[in-house]
């Protein structure tokens, strides 16, 4: 018997995988508790069509994600911070930061837990940071700290 899980099940598969079990453990098990349904012609029409647009929905985002970064090679940040003798900050540039400054200054959004920085910015000057937009896709913010 084919059925269509609805949930992933231990040793079976994922959800929306269509796979071949026994008669009996589909009938009395996977089916009544909801894991599974039957694989008529009307429910791989939908897991198909689900498929298609779980495909077409990762295709635009991926679209998003490189034009963003291309939109971040071109941009500098500027954040102002506040500095002791000797140019040290009192404190760090935190991703936060850069991040909120990026959306006033570019009109870029970019969630601070996808800025990566190796390590934390504690005096003035221009710096690198990775943006890791999409698994695979990441972009370079220039960040150029000055005196508040």
């Amino acid at each position: 018997m084919k059925v269509i899980l609805k949930q992933d099940v231990k040793n079976q598969g994922k959800k929306g995988e269509l796979i071949e079990v026994s008669e009996g453990y589909g009938r009395n098990f996977l089916i009544p508790r909801g894991l599974a349904e039957i694989a008529t012609a009307d429910n791989l029409n939908v897991l198909r069509q689900a498929d298609e647009a779980k495909a077409r929905r990762i295709a635009l985002e991926q679209e998003a994600a490189r034009t963003a970064a291309e939109k971040l090679k071109a941009c500098t940040v500027l954040v102002k911070a506040k500095a002791g003798s000797g140019g040290r900050l009192f404190g760090a540039v935190t991703a936060k930061e850069i991040s909120d400054s990026l959306k006033a200054q570019h009109g870029i959004d970019v969630a601070k837990n996808k800025i990566v920085m190796e390590e934390s910015i504690k005096s003035f000057g221009t710096y690198k940071v990775r943006a890791k937009l999409y698994p695979e896709i990441s972009g370079e913010i220039t960040v150029q700290v000055t005196e508040a």
